[in-house]
């Protein structure tokens, strides 16, 4: 008891208030930083250790395994690892399906269902279409997957499913099909978990008595993402009880895409009047300078409970903005700043994190860390080259180099899907092999022969690589590149509907520009120079190095230096975004959390220049920039105008060019396809130089010095 008390002598007033609420409905307004997980930790402790509450009467919901066993861990720290054996601890998903197969009889169910990930749920929407004799080119698959999450996630069934177009009719008939398919199965999908347990509990007294009587406490972290599902189960769990205890940040709601309403909070406060509320807004984690950055950004957001953050920390160091010319010259400030920090000891390399908005724009910088001989770790995506899309591409550009690379025809020989066979492909190798010729060669000479349609997609093939081969002498790496997405039938195929399919079309975009920016060189010298970009195999996923992740995977993350790149309009806030005002409040909620992440330093870039469908185009600083004080910030961004007459002057922090360099900063050159422009970098390589040049009409390049063309002008 005495052990208990000293502990809850370390709490601050607020927190300490929040760990000892009585009984019954509490909301914890914990801003960025201001202990959220020790208070959920304490009062669940509390509960056990003073209060004799037993351990497995207690629910505590989060949103990801790794938080539920750090939240096992420390209440085990606290009150003994043999109290917490009986809790209650998980993600909604995992507590959902440990109380229905609990309850399987009741529900209706053989406990020994299985639970479809989402790659069995998407066979399974192509499933019911095949069943309705629907196209699935005409239907695609993600986007009805998409229409019937929507509706689980809404609780709402296929018999209660309202059409309001013809695509949500069709997606109605398809949910109808698509239930009945995985319940033939014995399986669930993620949703259901959460629905068919709420159903359970809506039509079955006995149990939802009997669920009520066991869980007198329920504990939610991260409330501020539940969808309206998760929040009809946890207030029929509380029942009669209503010792419901959330903790969240409406400021921090981030996942609308994914179905989370950060207006549950509202919905909390208006179903339960008595409701405790109860504000934590010391911050622990930041500087004031970053706080007071934060709140500017997000103060403009409608309809939101004000919190203001304050720390004892300190003001520290102003926020660094930085205007770069392009994300290129972006990434290097990067790589550049990064080092010098390093060298002064301002902070470790495992200290630091960049953060972006999409994906996509993760290439830049993981070649420039690569140039750097810098490791660095990526959180929450594939490395950019390792993407599936990206390998794909990069696939039919090989077989176009080296129609021996059977590896790379194998990959795309059948995507997007034209009915060929692994048996069918599995003979046209054997036919070469007896041949010793390519498999292209056999379908080039027309020596192989298949009945029905895989053998007629086989004879289209063969004629469509042959004429890329043909035109591989006449076109640039860029226009060939076109010309494949578009011939091949990949981008329809890639753009199925979904955002998950524009997001993978914005990593070839991303690919693309690599493409262009590669001029006049050859397709061999570009699948090579890729080639060494992506071997980062024996980089340490362990090792003490700056992480590069998304802002959605930086949620509930912190680091001394944050850097976050891209800042333009169209990047963030996002181009898809703009016309929405519900969607812009999102994005400067994605910026808040970006900006909180950050303990001591925050570097927010912008470049000048952004690439864009191939072309180099001028931007907008984003709107968040111009949220920030004065008082905040190093300085404000320019103007475009201003920042145009600056160009021919840029400085960068150049890489010393060797005595060997035929270029250095500052030059003025020509190109035979670029025009005359001024050198902003100039790189040695192993036997050749990369020069990086802003050429006055056609913007940034990155080219070789030695095939490019590339000369100097005379003074």
């Amino acid at each position: 008891m005495d052990y208990m008390l000293a502990f809850l002598e370390g709490l601050n007033s607020k927190q300490r208030a929040a760990v000892e609420a009585k009984d019954g409905p509490t909301l914890v307004l914990a801003g960025p930083g201001s202990g959220k997980t020790r208070v959920l930790t304490s009062r669940i402790a509390y509960l056990i250790g003073l209060r004799g509450i037993a351990p497995y009467r207690i629910m505590a919901v989060t949103f990801t395994n790794k938080a539920a066993r750090e939240m096992r861990d420390r209440i085990a720290q606290l009150v003994g690892a043999s109290k917490t054996a009986d809790l209650m601890i998980g993600t909604f998903h995992s507590i959902c399906a440990r109380l229905l197969r609990r309850e399987a009889a009741r529900a209706g169910l053989d406990r020994d269902f299985s639970i479809y990930d989402a790659d069995d749920q998407l066979s399974v929407v192509k499933a019911a279409l095949a069943d309705l004799k629907l196209d699935e080119k005409k239907y695609k698959p993600a986007s009805i997957h998409a229409a019937i999450s929507a509706a689980k996630n809404e609780l709402i069934t296929p018999e209660e499913y309202r059409a309001e177009s013809y695509f949500q009719e069709i997606a109605g008939r398809v949910y109808a099909r698509y239930n009945a398919i995985l319940r033939a199965n014995n399986a669930l999908d993620f949703d259901d978990l959460i629905m068919e347990t709420v159903r359970l509990l809506r039509s079955d007294p006995i149990v939802c008595e009997r669920v009520r009587e066991r869980y007198l406490h329920v504990l939610v972290d991260e409330f501020q993402d539940t969808n309206l599902a998760q929040y009809a189960l946890i207030k029929l769990i509380a029942g009669r009880h209503r010792s419901l205890f959330c903790v969240g940040d409406a400021d921090q709601s981030i996942y609308a895409w994914r179905g989370a309403d950060y207006r549950n909070v509202l919905r909390l406060r208006e179903d339960y009047p008595d409701l405790t509320v109860i504000t934590l807004e010391q911050n622990y984690r930041s500087t004031q300078t970053i706080l007071d950055a934060a709140m500017s950004v997000i103060r403009k957001n409608p309809n939101r409970i004000h919190i203001n953050l304050s720390t004892q920390r300190g003001h520290g160091p102003k926020i660094a903005v930085r205007e770069l010319f392009n994300e290129d010259e972006e990434a290097q400030f990067v790589v550049d700043t990064i080092e010098e920090l390093v060298r002064q000891k301002a902070a470790e390399p495992g200290e630091i994190a960049v953060m972006y908005r999409t994906n996509a724009q993760s290439r830049p910088l993981e070649e420039a860390f690569i140039r750097a001989g810098m490791p660095y770790r990526l959180v929450g995506a594939t490395r950019f080259y390792a993407r599936k899309e990206i390998k794909d591409v990069l696939a039919y550009l090989r077989i176009i180099n080296n129609p021996a690379d059977a590896v790379s025809l194998k990959r795309i020989i059948n995507v997007p899907p034209r009915g060929i066979g692994e048996k069918t492909y599995e003979q046209l190798q054997n036919t070469a092999q007896a041949l010793g010729v390519s498999c292209l060669d056999v379908l080039n000479r027309g020596e192989f022969s298949a009945p029905g349609r895989a053998g007629r997609a086989l004879q289209e093939f063969g004629a469509r690589w042959a004429q890329w081969v043909r035109l591989r002498g006449e076109l640039s790496v860029g226009q060939l590149f076109d010309y494949v997405l578009q011939t091949s039938g990949y981008e329809e195929y890639l753009r199925d509907g979904s955002a998950e399919g524009e997001d993978r079309w914005a990593n070839v975009l991303a690919l693309r520009n690599v493409a262009v920016e590669a001029g006049d060189t050859m397709l061999s010298e570009f699948l090579s120079n890729v080639a060494l970009v992506s071997d980062v195999d024996n980089y340490d996923e362990t090792a003490n190095a700056p992480t590069l992740l998304t802002l959605h995977a930086a949620k509930g993350l912190e680091f001394k230096v944050v850097f976050i790149v891209g800042l333009v309009e169209g990047v963030l806030p996002h181009s898809r975004n703009l016309d929405d005002p519900e969607q812009i409040a999102e994005e400067r909620r994605l910026m808040y959390v970006g900006i909180t992440r950050a303990k001591e330093r925050l570097y927010l870039l912008r470049p000048f220049r952004r690439s864009q469908w191939g072309d180099s185009e001028i931007t907008e600083p984003s709107r968040f920039l111009a949220d920030l004080p004065d008082s905040v910030v190093d300085s404000k961004p320019r103007k475009n105008s201003e920042l145009l007459q600056a160009t021919a002057t840029w400085q960068s922090a150049p890489a010393k060019p060797s005595a060997n360099s035929r270029f250095k900063p500052g030059d003025k050159v020509v190109h035979p396809r670029f025009g005359q422009g001024l050198v902003l970098r100039s790189t040695p390589t192993r036997d050749d130089e990369e020069v990086e040049v802003f050429f006055f009409d056609a913007g940034g390049k990155r080219l070789s010095a030695a095939m490019s063309g590339l000369r100097k002008l005379k003074e």
